[in-house]
């Protein structure tokens, strides 16, 4: 917990109800979408919390470098991260390291449990965001950290002059491989498991004109190796043929999945992605339950989550008996 957003006296434990009814609205989620909402919201008058399973900031802060978010020329994510959490906690409660649990809707209130506490609040927005996708092959959890990375940008630099693989074939994966090889990988590899490759042309020819080699119709078996990666175990799609290619680096980037479990647990419409579905003023299907982020699918940019986070926070105030003029 930071020292900034200390933890909150809670008189109703002490009149013996058993649950904190400080707050009217809680945000679950610290990205850019959730600390717009925790700005938009208290400066509405809403009473905040924001919860935060890590440390906030979700995917962004992981950013080495964003070039299209307006006002920032050239910014770091980390460091715009920063600047978001220092502006929400002027106008919100930021709990960080403080997992929400479950959330049940009961009659016009929200119940949420957390790994500390439970809240009563009337209204929720939902920016949990997204996570990574795994491979789910052996080695993949054991390596990570020691040679298995999901960010080619957060790590490339420490595989300068090593061979490195970069696994999936969209538009992500082929940037990421052109990255590697600009920061001084010795080889770089592409696998994908189809034919062809998802990603756009100007991918495709500006990794062919790097000297990036490709190898399509083949998947991971096993990510293998002692203290650090080593090899990787390839299976041909086809022929079922196995080979090995010895790797110092494996990065993955075969897409991202919707944190969405929470929504499932109070039952919110989803996509048949996982992503939640919302209106133009980021309603759910249950009343009182809101969403922003990348947690709803479509762009999935910075400047699309902190609209819909405030476009949001605004909304809530329909479901907290406040009206907003807009």
């Amino acid at each position: 917990m930071e020292e900034n957003s200390p933890k909150i006296n809670n008189p109703s434990r002490d009149r013996g109800f058993g649950v904190n009814m400080n707050y009217e609205l809680a945000v679950i989620g610290a990205g850019p979408a959730g600390f717009s909402a925790g700005i938009y919201a208290g400066r509405a008058g809403i009473n905040t919390v924001v919860f935060d399973k890590g440390n906030g900031g979700g995917l962004a802060a992981i950013s080495p470098r964003i070039e299209n978010y307006p006002g920032f020329e050239s910014i770091s994510g980390i460091e715009l991260v920063e600047k978001m959490k220092r502006h929400a906690e002027k106008y919100c409660t930021l709990r960080f390291y403080e997992e929400v649990t479950s959330i049940k809707k009961i009659g016009e209130k929200c119940n949420v449990e957390t790994t500390e506490d439970t809240y009563e609040v009337g209204a929720i927005i939902l920016a949990m965001g997204t996570e990574h996708r795994k491979l789910d092959v052996p080695g993949e959890k054991e390596y990570q950290g020691r040679g298995v990375s999901y960010c080619a940008t957060c790590d490339g630099f420490f595989f300068k002059d090593k061979k490195v693989a970069v696994v999936g074939g969209g538009n992500t994966a082929l940037v990421e491989a052109i990255y590697l090889k600009q920061v001084g990988c010795r080889e770089v590899y592409v696998i994908h498991r189809r034919d062809q490759l998802r990603a756009e042309k100007t991918y495709q020819q500006e990794a062919i004109d790097k000297g990036i080699n490709f190898l399509l119709k083949k998947t991971v078996r096993e990510i293998k190796g002692d203290e650090l990666v080593k090899n990787l175990i390839l299976i041909d799609v086809e022929t079922k043929e196995e080979t090995i290619l010895p790797i110092d680096g494996v990065f993955i980037s075969i897409g991202v999945i919707p944190q969405n479990k929470l929504a499932e647990q109070l039952q919110v419409k989803l996509t048949e992605q996982g992503y939640i579905v919302v209106d133009s003023e980021m309603r759910t299907n249950i009343r009182g339950v809101y969403a922003a982020g990348d947690i709803t699918g479509g762009l999935r940019q910075i400047v699309t989550a902190v609209a819909e986070g405030a476009t949001a926070a605004l909304t809530s105030t329909e479901a907290l008996g406040k009206s907003y003029p807009y």
